[in-house]
């Protein structure tokens, strides 16, 4: 019989990761507040559910992709949440970047119920769940983490188990600030070298033959049109980097490290993506 699992959150990279899932044979239902995504899900076979607590009964393994704490706290913890619906045995894995602390509080919950969690961030984009090529960094019981494994599989190329509960938010907070700190470097040395005439094709090649070569800059044209193709538009974009960038600075504070570098991307970054 194929492993039950419940998905929630279809924006853009949920839908892809849930895409997979359905396509590799699991038993997935699905939950989204847009109905459009679920009709999607619905012609791949995939169970429709009307709210997060049905997902909790559906699922031996919950995978959920929503925007912030608040949400994943919500979507879990409230009235018709997740645990109101999840059986002993099954486990919770939190993709969404979130402060490890949530992960923490919600596993301590969770643990009541005989339900485990895991925190399993991923990287790569909707580009990366579709070419199944996703980073999963994962933190918690590596027991509940191998339970899982297989439904990782289908939408990543590397997964890695770093530690105790926690430590995949760390990383993917560590990740992501160096991230957005390379877009600011980008995004000044592809302006410079616009501005004083050069084709930016031909620019991104040399960065990408040179010692400035990296993802982000690799991919700097598709980088600068992502507000454009993001499912909450370009404030929403923005909105999720802001928010990332919050929560590693507080993490920095938690932990007594200084990031100057995370400071001043939070204050610039919007410029990023202002550029035409």
């Amino acid at each position: 019989m194929a492993t039950r699992v419940g998905f929630i959150g279809l924006g853009n990279i949920g839908k892809p990761m849930a895409v997979n899932v359905a396509k590799a044979g699991f038993d997935v239902m699905v939950y989204d507040l847009r109905q459009e995504p679920l009709q999607e899900l619905a012609a791949l076979g995939a169970k429709v559910a009307r709210s997060a607590q049905e997902i909790g009964a559906h699922g031996e393994i919950i995978e959920l992709v929503v925007v912030d704490d608040a949400q994943v706290e919500a979507v879990i913890l409230g009235e018709g949440g997740v645990l109101n619906g999840a059986k002993s045995g099954s486990v919770i894995a939190i993709h969404s970047t979130v402060h490890p602390r949530t992960i923490r509080k919600i596993a301590e919950l969770a643990k009541a119920k005989g339900v485990g969690v895991i925190d399993a961030e991923v990287s790569g984009g909707d580009r990366g769940a579709e070419n199944k090529t996703l980073c999963y960094m994962v933190g918690g019981d590596k027991a509940l983490f191998e339970q899982c494994r297989p439904v990782f599989a289908t939408s990543g190329a590397n997964i890695f188990h770093l530690g105790e509960l926690g430590s995949g938010a760390i990383a993917k907070l560590a990740h992501n600030l160096i991230v957005y700190v390379n877009m600011m470097a980008a995004s000044e040395g592809m302006r410079l070298a616009e501005k004083a005439g050069l084709d930016l094709k031909a620019m991104q090649e040399v960065v990408h033959a040179g010692a400035a070569q990296s993802r982000v800059a690799d991919n700097w044209l598709q980088t600068r049109r992502l507000k454009d193709t993001y499912t909450s538009g370009p404030q929403g974009l923005l909105q999720l980097i802001h928010k990332d960038l919050r929560l590693a600075l507080e993490l920095g504070h938690d932990v007594g490290v200084s990031l100057p570098g995370a400071a001043l991307a939070q204050q610039l970054i919007d410029r990023v993506f202002a550029q035409d």
